[in-house]
């Protein structure tokens, strides 16, 4: 049978069009050919969708942990600094939950709570949990030094409380949480928080030896209580704990169990969502972490990224950090979308303040980038005395366990308050920094080093423009012969 008229001019059309498209995907692909797709070439086989989980496991798992860090971390933390031992230790600032804990003792090489602990000062810490405001009532410090740093449960300092932020008058702060609607009372200030739980921790300044009862004194005048129980006099702190975190132990995947639980009990904030939406294809979801539901790809995947993931934290310093004269400059003010600093941060430098509070500069190596080590001996000059508007400090740590050097003289730091420092006539100073005993006319100066590796951290609170901007110049290191 003949196609009519019709027909024929239809299916002519059809050719037609079949024909040019044809021509048009030809041509494409002759263009596509200067621009290499591996997408449009890719061959579907069971081997290359087992290695497509694993490889997609690592990715996600390497973000997962650089985004989630601070909050396991966290979890972890709250619930450390809220067990509180019989025995506890005066350089120990735990208390229990929703109680203001202080340290009446300075740091030592036997306080092992925190790392890179300072020497300046008495550490605070209170681990609140928000049912409602809780009001943080300080009493007028007569200008001594202190701070207050409120924490989000990602690491987040969310609220500075203190001489620079608001002064050392007696003062009364809420902690509201999110979603709380309600009225404060007059002379309560108001600093609104993201997530229902909240770390505060404080130091106050102690001046090398300095009769520490009159600081005691002051501790004692700090008050943390409910919004409800505000004006009762007699009002006396509940014993409340924290649930245990999920039990890891042989678990190889233990980071994102815990992980998991801190999805169902933290808020998530809105722009980061869209990120965490993402970790369901690795069983990380606002229910917690499913590890039946991986297969051994993805499961081999997240342990390979547990091993890498560290060492691209532990790396992202060097993408914000700058050197100055040999010392890693790290300004931290808001971390932004950078996950992995911030977890650089909530590790090692856990509570740290931002640059406009204190800045720590740290040197690792000598000036032929060799790392510091105690069989060498070291010099520090100081052209003059850094430009702060509150004190200064260079403390020595060991490498190997980030903890303060047990020494004979137990001198843990110098600073501004260092007794007997020893100053020449043009402001400079130099301080010998090594494990044995130095001779020579700065040996008052001393700061003992370990004998194995370590590192320095100078410490400026509130810290001048001059600091800030970068003109005033770091001290040097020289090695001696």
């Amino acid at each position: 049978m003949r196609p009519s008229g019709v027909m024929a001019h239809n299916m002519k059309a059809v050719l037609l069009c079949i024909t040019a498209s044809a021509m048009f995907l030809a041509n494409n692909l002759a263009c596509a050919e200067n621009y290499p797709d591996p997408q449009l070439t890719a061959v579907t086989t069971p081997e290359s969708i087992a290695r497509s989980k694993e490889i997609d496991a690592y990715a996600l798992g390497v973000l997962a942990y650089e985004w989630g860090y601070p909050l396991v971390r966290m979890e972890r933390v709250i619930r450390t600094y809220t067990d509180v031992p019989a025995n506890k230790p005066a350089t120990s600032y735990r208390a229990p939950l929703n109680q203001i804990g202080w340290a009446t003792e300075l740091a030592t090489p036997a306080a092992k709570d925190m790392p890179t602990a300072n020497s300046d000062t008495l550490y605070m810490s209170a681990v609140v949990t928000l049912t409602e405001p809780y009001v943080l009532s300080v009493p007028d410090t007569a200008d001594r030094y202190y701070v207050i740093n409120v924490f989000n449960m990602y690491q987040d300092c969310e609220h500075y409380i203190g001489r620079r932020a608001t002064g050392t008058k007696a003062g009364r702060f809420a902690l509201v949480p999110p979603g709380w609607k309600g009225t404060l009372p007059p002379g309560v200030t108001p600093l609104n928080v993201t997530t229902d739980k909240v770390w505060l921790w404080g130091r106050i300044h102690v001046k090398q030896s300095e009769p520490l009862e009159p600081v005691k004194a002051l501790q004692a005048k700090f008050d943390l209580r409910p919004l409800s129980q505000l004006g009762d006099a007699s009002h006396a702190a509940r014993a409340e704990t924290l649930p245990p975190l999920p039990s890891i132990a042989g678990n190889d995947l233990g980071f994102f169990v815990h992980l998991g639980y801190a999805l169902q009990h933290d808020q998530i904030k809105k722009t980061d969502e869209a990120l965490v939406a993402q970790f369901e294809r690795i069983g990380l979801t606002r229910q917690g972490f499913d590890q039946k539901s991986l297969s051994p790809e993805q499961i081999a995947g997240l342990k390979r990224a547990l091993a890498d993931a560290p060492l691209v934290v532990s790396a992202s310093i060097t993408t914000v950090a700058s050197k100055r004269n040999g010392w890693d400059w790290l300004p931290i003010d808001d971390f932004g979308y950078h996950y992995p600093l911030r977890a650089l941060v909530a590790g090692p430098y856990l509570g740290g303040n931002a640059s406009k509070e204190a800045i720590y500069p740290v040197r690792f190596t000598d000036s032929e980038g060799k790392r510091l080590n105690g069989a060498n001996r070291y010099e520090i000059t100081f052209d003059k005395a850094p430009p702060v508007g509150a004190f200064w400090s260079l403390t020595v740590y060991n490498a190997a366990d980030k903890m303060l050097v047990e020494n004979p003289i137990h001198r843990y730091k110098v600073g501004s308050d260092t007794a007997g420092l020893v100053t020449k006539a043009d402001g400079s100073f130099t301080i010998p920094v090594q494990h044995d005993a130095p001779q020579g006319p700065d040996k008052a100066n001393w700061l003992p080093a370990p004998q194995g590796d370590f590192y320095l951290i100078l410490r400026m609170f509130q810290p001048g423009e001059e600091i800030l901007g970068g003109a005033y110049p770091l001290p040097r290191l020289r090695t001696v012969k």
